[in-house]
């Protein structure tokens, strides 16, 4: 990825699609080279479909200003993160309205959940594809034959889970597809995209307007893909991170990473469950989970234990609510949250046994502190 970056700084350096000089020409060549590796990975037949953004919530409120910028309903689901919430939220002043479908204690969602929810005048169905504080993987594939029998589009954050488990939106009839680059695609932080199915471009407006390099004489918004959403001199530098990255995951293969990171998670809670003192929640299953694990340990607040995995072991942690108040209000862990552990490709067993280690004596010191 560094090196990807590197290169197209040293070597290119020029905006895309603004003039017609060598440079300018290669950086637009950077742009529609990434454009047809995101294609690849998620199955797209279109690569025009692929739009970049900054990050996965940018392309989550292209989505959703863009179907209920003019009222309407959505349904969510309890797990979702604040990218969606708030411009939920936002929505309502408009008159728009949302739903939300329950989840379980360990972050589950039952599909039959869902129906009830929807009304004459829904026109988004909005669903986390794995939850970021629990890892729990919800089930696509039932939300989508509810959405596609009823008409309604679905989209999916695919934040937790794009480069980590394998998604074809065709296959899995996802109409809209939210991604961010840094996370399992390796690629730079500022990157990101979202896949629009087709047809749904025609009732989603662009949430930034300006110059595009194409059709600058109107002072209108071009309305061709990917144009329509591709506002402003874009983060090139990054795209070609970014297309390094995916060119990595390509390579390993999404079924290798996967296996590695579920051999990960199931020792990763083996040790963690195994520790007097430590609360592990989720489905705690590394089949029905990404390698995300939230735990607490008792008698500590969540900041003061990523404190000291962090300052006195060297373990990065995140701790608190992560964003995302509404799935820990669903696994009970509102308003103190949890500490999150991460694992990636690049993990290892050893790197596990030393992070759960660490959360022991924590623990052991918390409970000695105690008098238990």
């Amino acid at each position: 990825m560094m090196e990807a970056m590197v290169k197209y700084n040293r070597f290119i350096g020029a905006s895309p699609g603004r003039s017609g000089h060598t440079r300018s020409v290669d950086a637009g060549r950077v742009l529609i080279d990434a454009r047809q590796a995101v294609a690849k990975l998620f199955g797209v037949p279109d690569v025009l479909r692929v739009i970049f953004t900054k990050n996965a919530t940018e392309a989550l409120n292209i989505v959703i200003s863009g179907l209920l910028g003019e009222g309407g309903h959505a349904v969510v689901t309890g797990m979702e993160h604040n990218s969606v919430m708030r411009p939920l939220n936002a929505a309502r002043s408009s008159g728009a309205d949302f739903s939300v479908a329950p989840c379980s204690g360990g972050g589950e969602l039952d599909p039959g959940d869902v129906v009830p929810l929807i009304r004459p005048d829904t026109r988004l169905i909005v669903i986390t594809h794995a939850s970021n504080v629990t890892g729990t993987i919800m089930p696509i594939a039932e939300i989508a034959a509810i959405a596609r029998e009823r008409g309604i589009p679905l989209c999916v954050d695919a934040a937790q889970t794009a480069g980590a488990v394998p998604i074809d939106i065709e296959a899995m009839h996802i109409d809209l597809l939210a991604f961010t680059g840094h996370k399992s695609l390796y690629g730079p932080q500022g990157t990101g995209g979202l896949v629009i199915g087709g047809g749904l471009e025609h009732a989603i407006g662009p949430l930034i307007h300006g110059g595009t390099g194409s059709r600058s004489e109107f002072e209108v918004q071009p309305d061709f893909l990917p144009d329509k959403y591709e506002s402003g001199t874009p983060n090139t530098i990054g795209i070609a991170g970014l297309h390094a990255g995916i060119g990595f995951v390509s390579g390993v293969g999404i079924d290798a990473v996967r296996r590695h990171e579920k051999s990960l998670t199931a020792r990763l809670l083996e040790r963690l469950e195994s520790i007097d003192g430590v609360r592990v929640y989720g489905v705690k299953d590394p089949d029905r989970q990404t390698a995300v694990v939230s735990f607490a340990v008792d008698g500590m607040s969540p900041s003061d234990v990523s404190f000291a995995l962090d300052e006195e072991y060297g373990v990065m942690s995140r701790p608190g609510l992560h964003c995302a108040p509404s799935a820990h209000r669903a696994i009970g862990t509102f308003p103190e949250g949890t500490v999150r552990f991460s694992a990636g490709f690049f993990t290892t067993r050893e790197d596990i046994d030393y992070a759960a280690d660490a959360v022991a004596a924590i623990a052991a010191r918390g409970r000695k502190g105690a008098g238990k």
